[in-house]
Parts: structure tokens; sequence; C-alpha cells
């Protein structure tokens, strides 16, 4: 997916939120704003909002000498999502459609993103999902593959989701790999923050080999590009994963929640929707 007009005042409130996250120094934070103008001004539109997010995150862990600016938010994230892990686990098994619901709670978890957003309510967000339609669902597809494949690999998203994500993994109850940044970038999800979810218990994790918002084929390890191309049956979550593989050309499904009127665009539903699109099914 491409980058808009509209994508340019974003990149600098999420500078700016990271920056902040990183440093209180108003000097520092203005040299990054700075650079990134000059950044910007060399980047085609052409180019996913992950690629550009990349040079973002680095810019901002160089500039201010923080690697890892939110990672007490992070883990503070995550042990939030751990102790709603019981009643949602209940709430799953006392559904109709058991499948179903923990897709809707791994949906509702994609909420805990701050590069979106710096504030999110997860309880109503959680609400919300177990009730309302979905704009965009493939679900009688995403059954039957699962129901056909013997390993699926769940490429993550952000840190705290990761909890949700568990959740589903469980439910689906087939041996899963399950797929982390590198290095820290945003609030995404490294192998560290999906150890602390509990992660390791139900799925091998391994890295994507890149530290973008998203995942960029180009830019991830060939080790990572050798499981994709062997995978059976493809999750990805969030809009950054959206960003980078919306285009390719082989079965994924996205579960998401529209966070942004670009993507919401893009899919052909409302911005807030919640999403489970497969494409190329």
């Amino acid at each position: 997916m491409k980058s808009y007009l509209n994508c340019i005042p974003c990149f600098f409130e999420q500078a700016l939120r990271a920056g902040r996250m990183a440093t209180d120094d108003e000097q520092t934070l203005k040299h990054l704003l700075d650079e990134l103008g000059t950044m910007l001004s060399h980047i085609s539109l052409e180019s996913t909002p992950p690629e550009t997010g990349r040079l973002i995150y680095r810019m901002v862990r160089e500039i201010t000498g923080n690697p890892d600016p939110f990672r007490k938010l992070k883990r503070e994230s995550t042990q939030q999502a751990l102790a709603l892990y019981p009643s949602l686990k209940r709430t799953i098994d006392e559904s109709n459609d058991n499948l179903l619901t923990a897709i809707r709670i791994a949906i509702a978890g994609n909420v805990i993103d701050f590069g979106a957003s710096a504030t999110f309510d997860i309880d109503a967000t959680i609400k919300e999902a177990l009730e309302k339609d979905f704009a965009s669902s493939d679900y009688i597809a995403f059954k039957r593959r699962l129901e056909e494949s013997n390993t699926i690999l769940y490429i993550g998203d952000n840190a705290g989701e990761t909890v949700f994500d568990r959740l589903l993994i469980e439910q689906m109850n087939k041996p899963v790999t399950y797929v982390v940044r590198e290095t820290p970038v945003i609030n995404d999800a490294t192998t560290e923050d999906a150890v602390q979810a509990g992660l390791d218990q139900v799925a091998t994790i391994v890295s994507s080999g890149t530290d973008a918002p998203g995942t960029i084929l180009s830019m991830c390890s060939p080790e990572f590009r050798q499981i994709l191309d062997r995978a059976e049956f493809i999750i990805a979550k969030g809009q950054g994963n959206y960003e980078g593989l919306s285009n390719e050309n082989r079965l994924i499904f996205f579960l998401l929640m529209a966070k942004c009127r670009i993507i919401a665009d893009d899919i052909g539903v409302a911005e807030g929707d919640i999403v489970l699109k497969g494409i190329n099914t």
C-alpha cells in the first residue's frame, strides 16, 4: 500500500510522540522534527508507510539516544492484558462460536497501538468488538483454511495485543509460528514482549528480521521469507502489516481495527470498523 499526502502530518505526529517518550529536551525534539522534514522531502509517496516509519523511528532512536522509548509502556500494556486474560478466556469458552469470539477479541487487542493513538480504552473496545458486526468478514474462508492447514504463520503487531493473540492461538489449537520485530520500534512486539505475554508457551517465536513497523518483505531476513514462502495459512495482525503485505500475491488473512481513514478507505470500510479480510482467497 502506497503513502498519501495525509500520511505526512501523521508522520510528524508519530515522531513527536515517540520523541517525547524518549526525551523532554525541547531542542532535541525541534532538531528531530527539522531532520524529519528534510527526510520526508526526499521520500516518494510510492513508499509504504512502514518503510517511511522505519526511517522515522531510526531517526528518533539516533537523535534522542534512546533505543526503546516505549519499553515501559509495552511492559505495562502486557501486564494489563494478562490481568484480563482469565475473564477473556471464560468469555470465549462460554460463547456460541469459540473461534469467532477469539477472533473478535484478538482484533480488539489491536487498539493497543501507540503509533496510531496515545490513548485508548481497551475495556470499551473489547465490549464493542464482541457486539458489533464486521465491516468486512471472510470468516467462512478463514475457518475452511484453518481446517485444511496443519500449521499456521501468525504475524504479530503490538505488545499487549500479544496476549489477545495468544487467546486466538490457543483456540485454533494447531502448531503456530509467531512473528515479531527484530528490534524495538514503537510498541511493536519483540521476542521479549512475546515471551512476557506467554506466547512461548503456545507458539514458536521467530523474528521477521526487520525494525520496520510492519512487514516489508524486501527488508525482512532470508530466513523469515523462507518461512513465509512455506506457510500454509498466514494471519497478519494490524495496520502496519496490512500496509506492507496487502499487495502480496499470496493468501493472507488480515485481522485489524481500521484506526486510520486512509487504510479504512483502502479496505472499503469506515474508520473504527473491525475487519477480518482475506486477500487472494
